[in-house]
């Protein structure tokens, strides 16, 4: 395939993606899941890799009446933790707390359902892009 061949070829499988991302807007329950994590330490330098490899869960459910995050029950872990703020903007869900020493911030955008996650801690930041769904 030549070069002009394989642009077109991407820019038609990136069209598809868009057409078919679920619209989250006015979902009240959200199934999210980490793609790609990087974290950096303040004593080190930063590291990209798969989430699971520093304990972040494959799926994390966001219940936004009960205002929590939740790992689901095929994770074999009871995780649960409250969400602080919560607001919604322009097709955006932004979702924010405190838990553990740590800070986190969500940012989801309702027409795509894709997910931009921050947690920062004393020790460094995590850094999450992700995927969310309607539950």
């Amino acid at each position: 395939m030549n070069k002009q061949g394989k642009w077109l070829a991407l820019a038609l499988l990136m069209a598809s993606t868009t057409l078919t991302a679920d619209d989250l807007a006015g979902a009240d329950k959200i199934l999210c899941t980490a793609v790609q994590a990087t974290r950096c330490s303040v004593d080190d330098e930063c590291r990209s890799g798969s989430p699971w490899e520093w304990n972040i869960p494959q799926f994390i459910e966001v219940d936004l009446k009960k205002k929590e995050l939740a790992t689901t029950a095929a994770s074999g872990e009871d995780r649960v933790t409250p969400i602080k703020n919560l607001e919604r903007d322009e097709g955006v869900l932004y979702l924010q707390g405190i838990e553990g020493g740590r800070a986190f911030s969500f940012v989801i955008d309702e027409a795509t359902g894709s997910l931009s996650v921050a947690v920062a801690s004393r020790a460094g930041s995590t850094m999450v892009l992700g995927a969310c769904t309607p539950r």
